[in-house]
Parts: C-alpha cells; structure tokens; sequence
C-alpha cells in the first residue's frame, strides 16, 4: 500500500506564495508519475502539474510560470511551489501518483480510482 500525505497548505493574501509537498511511501513502480490536483467548492477536481520519473513537468495552463511542481527522490517528496496567488487558486490540492503509462491517460480527467492519493491539504487565497 501506497501513501501519501500533503502539507503546507494554509491562507494567504492574493499575490501571496505557498510551498506545498507531499510525502509519499515507496513507489514500487518502475516508471511512475506524481501530480497536483485541486478540487474547489462546487466544481470537480482538476489536474494541476505532474512530473515523470525523468522528470518532465506539465502544466494547466491556468498556472503556468506561476506553480513549480518538483520531487525530490531521496526524500520521497513531492513539491509544489505557488507564487502570484489569485483567489482563484483557492481549493483542496491533492498529490497523486500512478504507473505513467497510466497517469496520462486520465490526468486531464482529473481523478482516477486506480492512482494514490493524499487526503488532501487547503489553501485559501484572499482578496
């Protein structure tokens, strides 16, 4: 079994920064990803950055050139660097992780019952 735990999430003002990570158990696939998801009030969960294991990053567009997703192996941690923060970004971000050959095919779907997932950690961005 697989597990995964976020932090690092809390309130900020609007412009404000976060630093979010998830540490996860080992990973026993031999090609595996791991993303951000968020999930705000009233709307479904969506996919935010994923990372490969040779780490390659992709991006919502939404966020790019203001969210850094990162991993370091050593530490079995997982990142998410937020900056320029709009209330927007408010919602309950997940880390996930799944085989890759897997992961692309349901990232943009935004959840799948097959991956890992964290129990989630909020941020809330202010006005």
């Amino acid at each position: 079994q697989v597990h995964l735990a976020e932090s690092g999430g809390g309130s900020v003002q609007a412009g404000g920064s976060l630093r979010l990570s998830c540490a996860h158990s080992e990973l026993r696939y031999d090609r595996f990803c791991m993303g951000w998801f968020r999930q705000a009030p009233g709307k479904e969960r969506e996919g935010v950055a994923y990372i490969m294991d040779d780490a390659t990053t992709t991006y919502k567009d939404a966020v790019k050139g203001r969210f850094t997703i990162s991993k370091d192996n050593a530490k079995n941690t997982l990142y998410l660097d937020m900056k320029s923060l709009p209330p927007s970004d408010t919602a309950l971000y997940y880390c996930a992780a799944d085989a890759c050959w897997r992961f692309r095919r349901w990232w943009s779907s935004g959840f799948s019952d097959e991956a890992y997932w964290g129990q989630g950690t909020q941020v809330s961005v202010s006005a």
